[in-house]
């Protein structure tokens, strides 16, 4: 590490931020970036606004994002950041900024993961302003922040090495994402022209989550039992939990144990109406309802029937201030079935499409947990190029 060098932030590149105000949104047209765009150090399109072709024209007057460019947030969601794609046509929306860097000084791909360390975000947590509204970074003063990097060359290799399990965990995001999508194309080729219909409270078991008491160390300390807050409902495929709890605790609250393959749906709060399949044996908070049957093909086909009448169940949703769903209506919701044999045999159909689903989401959360253990060590310096290779090869 004696060859890494200090410099400050403003060395590595050119800083440009957004326009202060918000155009008309657009259902199709170039990409407005938000902040929403920012996603663990990826750029999701589809979280991204359009704007009409003269606006992007007046969005884009101070800067036009270009292949390689770090776009961030520097209000909310400080610390998100991704790289500008090739062949994407879009401006800055607020609260974003983009770092052009010099290729002289710092491969686009390392300052990604520079900017993702720990060393970096707590860099960004020093020089944090703390508003009346909300968290933000004074562009201004960002190009004198001190940072430490590595030769150019030293760069390249620790992004090669980063880079080669993020390719990997991409790839196998599209192998989990076309499965999945095809599974779900041949639900709605199954379902088509069905008739009988049975409300969900008769033919599952339904469970609202709970949380154990946080003053209960005994509840939380040495937990065994994996313990699902409602944000996991985001993942589609459950296959880690957020906390453990103790048996004791399972035992002494309103948590109840769903088993692997239930469906879970969130019912209230930011991520209302969002549903995922458990891969694992696992509770979840009062703000989660479970759903399974005890025959594995009726469970595939519960997953992808609520998905299907999800939003005939939003419509029962109440409340002003913060919406939710209360268990008795997704007790009451209607959804259509098969008969037993019908619904044993489209399951079998599927099934291979939802094992190569889930076997490419299982081994993505290896990667990014290698990934995650070497980018603090590779950019602090404490492990090498050629000792990181060699884990590398471990997991891919």
């Amino acid at each position: 590490m004696t060859d890494w060098i200090n410099t400050t932030f403003g060395a590595l590149g050119e800083l440009f931020d957004g326009p202060h105000a918000t155009p008309t949104r657009r259902a199709e047209g170039p990409y407005f970036l938000n902040i929403a765009s920012l996603k663990s150090g990826r750029l999701d399109l589809d979280a991204s606004d359009h704007v009409s072709p003269e606006d992007f024209v007046k969005w884009t007057r101070r800067v036009t994002p270009r292949a390689g460019d770090l776009l961030f947030s520097y209000e909310t969601r400080l610390g998100e950041a991704a790289l500008m794609p090739a062949g994407v046509q879009a401006c800055l929306g607020r609260r974003m900024a983009l770092l052009r860097p010099n290729d002289d000084v710092v491969d686009c791909r390392f300052l990604l993961y520079f900017y993702l360390s720990p060393t970096f975000q707590r860099t960004i947590s020093t020089h944090t302003i703390h508003g009346a509204t909300v968290p933000r970074i004074g562009l201004a003063s960002m190009p004198q922040w001190t940072v430490r990097i590595p030769p150019l060359d030293e760069q390249r290799s620790i992004a090669e090495v980063l880079g080669a399990l993020d390719d990997k965990v991409l790839c196998n995001r599209r192998i989990a994402s076309s499965a999945a999508a095809l599974a779900e194309s041949m639900f709605l080729e199954g379902v088509a022209g069905v008739t009988d219909v049975a409300t969900l409270g008769d033919i599952a078991t339904i469970v609202l989550g709970g949380t154990p008491s946080r003053s209960r160390r005994d509840f939380w300390e040495g937990g065994t039992v994996p313990w699902l807050a409602s944000g996991k409902a985001n993942e589609e495929r459950v296959l880690t939990p957020s906390e453990l709890i103790t048996k004791e605790a399972l035992e002494n609250s309103a948590a109840k144990l769903m088993p692997r393959g239930s469906t879970i749906l969130a019912i209230t709060g930011a991520t209302l109406g969002q549903i995922a399949r458990l891969e694992i044996e696992a509770c979840g908070n009062q703000s989660l309802i479970g759903v399974w049957n005890d025959d594995a093909a009726m469970n595939d086909w519960l997953y992808f029937a609520i998905r299907r009448e999800i939003d005939q169940l939003l419509k029962h949703a109440t409340g002003a201030a913060q919406q939710h769903v209360n268990k008795g209506a997704v007790e009451a919701l209607r959804i259509p079935i098969l008969s037993p044999a019908e619904t044993r045999r489209w399951a079998d159909s599927i099934r291979p499409l939802l094992d190569m689903s889930a076997t490419a989401d299982r081994e993505s959360a290896v990667l990014v947990k290698a990934r995650d253990e070497l980018l603090p060590l590779l950019m602090s310096g404490k492990v090498r190029v050629r000792k990181a290779e060699k884990v590398v090869e471990g997991v891919l």
